[in-house]
């Protein structure tokens, strides 16, 4: 196995060009446990530590541009007001260890339908910049992930940026694990409430071949607050819509039984975490909405 180290983001894409089979390593969080394991043994290791704009982040008006090496304990300390979704799953994220190093350019590049940082991304909309020698283009989430620890990814492209709006709306995150730290998700479900497109958008992970979203349980959510103008009104979420929205949620899943849970779990899990997320994130905006009536 041969190392290369590029000094700058340029030579990093000349070296990715010359040699596609390359496997980018930067927290090194996944990769190095598949080759420890050996199961996995990539012909090059390019090592992407020494190139600074990937852990850097710019918050603009309504974006942020988060670098594809920004550490979970960054996002946790520093993005949580404009990320809150991806700031909770960078909490669920194994070690204080592995949040100083790992990030979600890493997740994103191996695809793991398990990755932590994937429910909160789908939820929040995110877009995945991507680049070549031949040049750059935006990915959105909802067409990044293609199968099974599979990426849209061409071979000579390198994950620079993930670009996320900043939340206009209350976001939540929940994960289902054999213990609390260090642990890989049972399941996991992100959703984020978008008030000024009176949208809800979800995602689920480690309960289908890829990271999904619950489109049908979205569409439902969607007409149920808009008829009964809960956007308006900030009035409790009923009992009904609140099962209906769950049972629609693990209805989507597409899991297998493996020796951290069975399908027929995984689809119950997925279902309690997506009403109790719905109850949290109901409870954030009428609190707000509220607020906002009592300033008025």
């Amino acid at each position: 196995m041969d190392f290369l180290r590029p000094a700058s983001w340029e030579e990093a894409l000349a070296a990715k060009a010359e040699h596609p089979t390359a496997v980018p390593i930067a927290g090194g969080t996944d990769v190095m446990v598949e080759i420890n394991f050996d199961h996995r043994r990539p012909e090059y290791l390019m090592d992407l530590t020494r190139i600074g704009d990937l852990h850097a982040w710019e918050v603009g008006d309504d974006t942020v541009r988060l670098g594809a090496s920004v550490p979970y304990a960054e996002i946790m300390e520093h993005l949580r007001p404009e990320l809150p979704g991806l700031a909770v799953a960078s909490h669920t994220v194994a070690s204080p260890q592995i949040r100083n190093r790992g990030g979600v350019g890493g997740n994103l590049g191996t695809a793991s339908p398990a990755g932590d940082a994937h429910p909160a991304l789908l939820a929040a909309g995110a877009e995945v910049e991507v680049e070549s020698v031949r040049g750059s283009r935006r990915i959105p989430i909802d067409d990044f992930y293609t199968g099974v620890k599979r990426n849209a990814l061409a071979p000579d492209e390198l994950i620079r940026a993930v670009h996320i709006d900043k939340a206009d709306g209350p976001q939540q995150y929940s994960k289902v694990g054999t213990r609390n730290a260090m642990v890989i998700a049972v399941c996991a479900f992100g959703l984020a409430l978008h008030p000024e497109t009176r949208t809800v958008r979800t995602g689920i992970g480690s309960a289908a071949p890829t990271p999904i979203r619950a489109r049908a349980a979205e569409d439902f959510l969607n007409a149920a607050l808009e008829e009964g103008g809960f956007w308006d009104n900030g009035k409790i979420i009923t009992p009904s819509v609140a099962k209906r929205f769950a049972d629609l949620c693990a209805a989507a899943c597409n899991p297998i039984d493996d020796v951290r849970g069975t399908a027929s779990y995984r689809r119950h899990a997925v279902g309690v975490m997506a009403r109790r997320t719905l109850t949290w994130t109901w409870e954030s905006y009428r609190g707000a909405h509220r607020t906002t009536e009592g300033a008025a």
